[in-house]
């Protein structure tokens, strides 16, 4: 839909410009706090189940997962002190406008898992696919109604929210989600 791409361009295009005097400063902090790379990339699956580089500000220490990945946690010991709060305010999240940009993300869709993530869930869950029929998003219904889902079974969860979305998706719907979201981007 065409609305859907100029609202996800402007919109993300406008925070990208609001929100690039912090980056120098969420950099600083992360190379002061652990070793490593500033940025984070790494795959995910997207529409269609494509795969994508998706690029963070890195939360958690340098080769947290060289044995693999692994599902994180509540209390996940990877993660710095710096990651903490970028988490909680969810700032390590402000590089994905760029994948927006891209078309690689919407602004509002379910939120896009790792291929090894994904293979496992596809066997576990019948439909699983089926969140697979929009882009991702940076934020979601499932996200601003359900926690990070760190297992299988939250997953399935999760999928219940997509599902709902993808059925009933419009440009109200993403507003109202938008909307929500800020509100707990705010409310902490």
């Amino acid at each position: 839909m065409i609305v859907r791409r100029v609202f996800d361009l402007l919109a993300a295009a406008g925070v990208l410009v609001v929100s690039l005097p912090l980056w120098p400063l969420i950099a600083l902090v992360i190379k002061i706090d652990s070793e490593g790379p500033v940025f984070y990339v790494q795959k995910r699956v997207g529409k269609e189940e494509r795969v994508f580089l998706l690029i963070k500000f890195r939360s958690m220490i340098k080769n947290a997962e060289e044995h693999g990945a692994v599902w994180a946690g509540e209390n996940d010991w990877r993660i710095t002190r710096t990651g903490k709060v970028l988490r909680r305010c969810h700032l390590d999240e402000l590089p994905q406008l760029i994948n927006v940009i891209k078309g690689e993300m919407s602004l509002v869709g379910p939120r896009p898992e790792r291929p090894e993530f994904v293979a496992e869930l596809k066997k576990l869950i019948p439909d699983f696919s089926r969140r697979h029929q929009v882009k991702p998003g940076l934020t979601g219904w499932a996200q601003v109604n359900f926690p990070y889902a760190s297992s299988p079974e939250e997953s399935k969860k999760k999928l219940e929210y997509d599902l709902y979305y993808i059925r009933n998706r419009n440009v109200l719907f993403d507003i109202k989600i938008l909307l929500k979201t800020v509100r707990k981007l705010f409310a902490g």
